[in-house]
């Protein structure tokens, strides 16, 4: 490589099989172990992360000192080593007695960090997948399919300059070798997908209240994005809108957070099995959103295990999104999701999956009763904060002072949930049930609730 290239390599910034250090330090170790246990990589040393160019000569002693490093981890291993110039490069090849261990632990690549794993984690996913690596995959790819506007939407989102002949560039970022197209590659930069991924389609299905009849279908078989995008828009367009007067303006509200949607579909996007013949299906009825995806799923896992965090299943895939800003951390999206419910003062999703299957559920709230503004702008300093809000009535403050710490907590619950029974009232409080009874008894009576419906099935009104 010489030094023309490598500043053309260094403008792609870090990613799945780039990073970059100012000098050599001890954290080469595992950066060159889980290079190896992903598809291989290069090492630029004297890059900042910032692009900027600070130069780095390698004496020999560090040269052999790095040639010990790969040397000594289990299985032993190979590196090669360059000095272009003023920078030195560090080649590390894709491993093949997968995985590798160094004195660190394992790691291995994830978007454009080296994250560190337990070898069993490592292993299962090596043996689940056959092998083979998805997303990584090279195969013939007929040109005429490429999308063009696909390919300069991805370059201006990842502020690449695109002076660069597109297969060169396509080269440099990993998605282009020996002639040959990767998955990856596919995915972002196809037409149509389904010419050489049938089943990468994402499908939303609209079905009438919450029976099996379809009132409405669409197929999204264009570039990732694309139908990323359009999936979307689907799902908004099949949801409620809620229009809130605020002085002499109007703000909209979606029934359910579209950043949450968008975390749960872009999920699916990069965990999929895309081995698998099964699309990504999104099924919206009068009650729920449900995403369902094809996975290849570890079932030791549990919920709460993905909560705390987890390494996608297309890494390199995952590490290109993460350069267009579509996806932030590895496994932080569930997170995101649960922020976002929360703010909306919704439930949090239900979460389901089987070694192959993967379901993630949006219950719909009911606006009727459980409205945007009720729960989140009306009830924002009432129900879930210390005092009411000045929008509200004089009479109203003079009520909420005068209630015990207790009762304010019931309120509180109530609002959060006016279909809330008694019992749950209890459990949450922490008093028994006829109490909670005398408590609403006497809301009642002061005016402040009431009861909407039938005993099964009614709602609290908190009346204001």
């Amino acid at each position: 490589m010489n030094k023309k290239e490598l500043t053309e390599l260094i403008k792609t910034s870090e990613g799945y099989n780039l990073e970059f250090k100012e000098t050599l330090n001890n954290s080469i170790v595992k950066e060159i172990c889980a290079f190896a246990n992903a598809s291989g990589g290069r090492i630029i040393l004297g890059v900042k992360d910032n692009l900027e160019v600070l130069g780095y000569k390698l004496t020999n002693r560090e040269i052999s000192s790095i040639q010990d490093v790969a040397r000594n981890m289990d299985p032993a291993f190979s590196v090669e080593v360059e000095q272009v110039e003023d920078l030195a490069v560090i080649y590390v090849p894709e491993g093949k007695n997968k995985p590798y261990a160094c004195s660190q632990g394992f790691f291995v690549r994830v978007g454009s960090n080296s994250q560190k794993l337990r070898r069993d984690e490592i292993k299962k996913f090596f043996q689940e997948s056959g092998g083979v690596v998805f997303d990584e995959k090279f195969i013939d790819f007929d040109f005429k399919y490429f999308s063009v506007e696909a390919y300069n939407k991805f370059l201006e989102k990842a502020k690449i300059d695109k002076h660069l002949d597109y297969k060169q560039l396509l080269s440099n970022l990993g998605f282009f070798r020996n002639n040959k197209l990767n998955y990856s590659g596919i995915l972002l930069f196809s037409k149509d997908i389904t010419k050489y991924l049938r089943n990468a389609t994402i499908q939303c299905v609209l079905y009438q209240g919450i029976s099996s009849t379809i009132i409405d279908k669409k197929e999204f078989s264009r570039d990732l994005l694309s139908n990323f995008e359009n999936a979307i828009n689907y799902i908004k367009s099949k949801l409620n809108t809620e229009y809130v007067i605020k002085s002499t303006y109007r703000e909209e509200y979606l029934e359910l957070p579209e950043e949450a949607l968008r975390e749960a579909l872009i999920n699916s996007m990069v965990h999929r099995d895309y081995f698998s013949t099964a699309p990504i299906l999104i099924n919206i009825n009068i009650e729920s959103v449900k995403f369902l995806n094809p996975v290849i799923m570890d079932l030791s896992l549990t919920v709460d295990d993905l909560m705390k965090g987890s390494y996608p299943h297309n890494m390199f895939l995952f590490s290109n999104l993460e350069r267009i800003d579509l996806v932030e951390k590895a496994g932080s999206g569930f997170l995101r999701i649960k922020k976002a419910m929360e703010k909306y003062e919704l439930p949090m999703i239900n979460i389901y999956f089987s070694k192959r299957l993967f379901e993630v559920t949006f219950q719909r709230p009911n606006l009727q009763i459980n409205s945007y503004r009720k729960r989140v702008i009306d009830g924002k300093g009432f129900g879930y904060a210390e005092n009411v809000p000045e929008k509200w009535s004089e009479k109203w403050s003079e009520k909420w002072s005068e209630l015990s710490e207790k009762r304010q907590k019931i309120l509180k619950e109530i609002l959060k949930n006016p279909q809330i029974t008694r019992d749950q009232l209890s459990k949450k409080i922490g008093i028994n049930s006829s109490a909670i009874q005398k408590h609403i008894e006497y809301f009642k009576t002061k005016g402040i609730l009431e009861r909407v419906g039938p005993d099964k099935g009614g709602h609290w009104e908190v009346l204001r």
